[in-house]
């Protein structure tokens, strides 16, 4: 299995590195079949510019107690670990080298649910953060683009099933990232990105 970083000359302020099979293909799928079957998903709707929208796709929040994750107006209280959830995190700190105490899940239906641009760079996070995420089911594309320079050429990485994206600092200060629609996409695709809440065990 081999590590693919993004080219550090091709992505100035970024720290980005994709890590493709990271779970093998039946570990996979029984791990999209239990999260998809056992989540209590939610639909949330978060202020966009001043307009309350509901969100594209479904989500759940699960994390140590009192790791509370505020964003766009929505405030999420943390699920408790299950056992799938804690060896997932597991193979995620040990790939990030970074402790993490939260994580959300988005659960894409199909092509028509999607991500908007966006950095995880709220304050519970630091100003530092790092997040590892990780993917189930349908392949993805995962987008870049800088938030300032427009001498930067975004960048797309195709997310495949059992795979681990990490972004290490500086990327949420400087980069933004989104999941597009893919109509032509017909399966589901769930992503958990693990995060550390500040201040919280």
């Amino acid at each position: 299995m081999a590590d693919h970083a993004l080219s550090p000359s091709a992505q100035p302020d970024a720290d980005v590195t994709y890590l493709p099979e990271q779970f093998d293909a039946d570990e996979s799928a029984g791990l999209f079949a239990a999260l998809r079957d056992e989540t209590p998903w939610r639909q949330e709707s978060v202020f966009v510019y001043g307009r309350r929208l509901q969100q594209p796709r479904l989500i759940a929040w699960y994390g140590d107690p009192g790791a509370v994750y505020a964003y766009s107006g929505l405030t999420l209280e943390p699920l408790a670990w299950t056992r799938p959830m804690q060896d997932i995190k597991a193979r995620a700190e040990q790939l990030a080298q970074a402790s993490f105490n939260s994580a959300l899940l988005n659960y894409y239906r199909d092509g028509e649910d999607s991500m908007g641009w966006h950095a995880d760079d709220e304050a519970e996070l630091g100003g530092a953060p790092v997040i590892a995420s990780v993917s189930f089911g349908a392949t993805r594309t995962f987008r870049m683009k800088h938030k300032r320079r427009r001498d930067v050429d975004p960048v797309a990485v195709e997310l495949e099933s059992g795979s681990v994206l990490v972004m290490r600092p500086p990327t949420q200060a400087h980069w933004l990232h989104a999941v597009p629609k893919r109509r032509r996409v017909a399966d589901g695709r769930i992503n958990i990105t693990f995060r550390h809440i500040v201040g919280r065990s």
